[in-house]
């Protein structure tokens, strides 16, 4: 994917291995997600709004957004998982 410079990542989630919900590809793409809403976009405040973190997936593209506590956490392809998260 083009538009990022990093290598896809593995994630886990509350220790979980995570795949994509869509395709079940283990390997996303990820960024800063604004979570905009009509208040702010009004008064032109956008860049006030909280930020997700945002998984995009390697295969099929789908975004997965995560916010607050349940963020998930990254691992580089070739190290594979953390013990006990597959």
């Amino acid at each position: 994917m083009g538009l990022f410079r990093t290598k896809p990542k593995l994630a886990t989630v509350l220790g979980r291995a995570f795949r994509c919900l869509v395709c079940g590809c283990p390997e996303f793409w990820y960024r800063e997600v604004k979570l905009n809403s009509t208040a702010a976009e009004f008064f032109d405040l956008a860049w006030a709004n909280r930020s997700a973190l945002g998984l995009i997936c390697e295969q099929c593209g789908y975004v997965h957004e995560f916010a607050g506590r349940g963020r998930p956490e990254l691992w580089a392809l070739d190290k594979g998982y953390p013990a006990g998260a597959e």
